[in-house]
């Protein structure tokens, strides 16, 4: 079980802290209004991240218990998906940058992003198949992903909003953004490894 939970760490740190609309929204945030205006985006996205995880985990989980021979199939899919994730982090670029905006995000803007993000629903349905080994609770499931996948939103969104100023001029060339997303890219296929040991 404790490599599944290292696991799962490993993955909701690294979907979380790669780019994306999520970290890029955070990072223009804390350029253009600093990290306490953008607090509440913050908490919405990780609010919102945490709580998709965990409803998707609670139903899937359900699922599982009724045929445990899914579990097998649900752990190949969702690795497939995560390497794929790997792939796709490691091809991009810089991140955009979101221009002309006069007030930060709120609350309910990040919740809402999340809810209604594709992208949100394939990581959360692809963490409750790949890791559903964690327990036979659907309950515990869905408490132990979403707490983490909250907690690990809160935590890079904190860095990238805070760090946005300072990357925007640290990295200046699409080759530096490129080396930072491949390395991101090796650490979320490792994150796979883990899981199946």
């Amino acid at each position: 079980m404790l490599p599944t939970l290292l696991s799962l760490l490993s993955f909701a740190l690294i979907a979380t802290i790669s780019p994306g609309g999520a970290t890029t929204l955070a990072t223009a945030s804390g350029v253009q209004f600093g990290l306490r205006r953008s607090l509440p985006l913050i908490a919405g996205i990780a609010l919102g991240l945490g709580s998709l995880v965990g409803v998707v985990a609670a139903g899937l989980s359900t699922l599982l218990q009724a045929w445990p021979p899914l579990d097998l199939w649900l752990r190949v899919g969702g690795s497939i998906y995560l390497l794929s994730l790997a792939a796709m982090i490691g091809r991009q670029g810089a991140p955009g940058r979101r221009p002309g905006a006069t007030a930060p995000f709120g609350l309910f803007s990040g919740l809402l992003l999340l809810w209604i993000n594709p992208k949100a629903w394939a990581m959360a349905v692809a963490t409750a198949s790949t890791y559903s080994g964690l327990s036979r609770s659907p309950l515990v499931l869905a408490l132990v992903a979403g707490v983490v996948f909250a907690a690990a939103a809160a935590f890079s969104l904190t860095l990238w909003c805070s760090g946005g100023a300072w990357l925007t001029r640290l990295l200046k060339t699409e080759s530096q953004w490129r080396a930072v997303n491949i390395t991101l890219a090796l650490l979320l296929a490792a994150s796979v490894a883990l899981m199946w040991h």
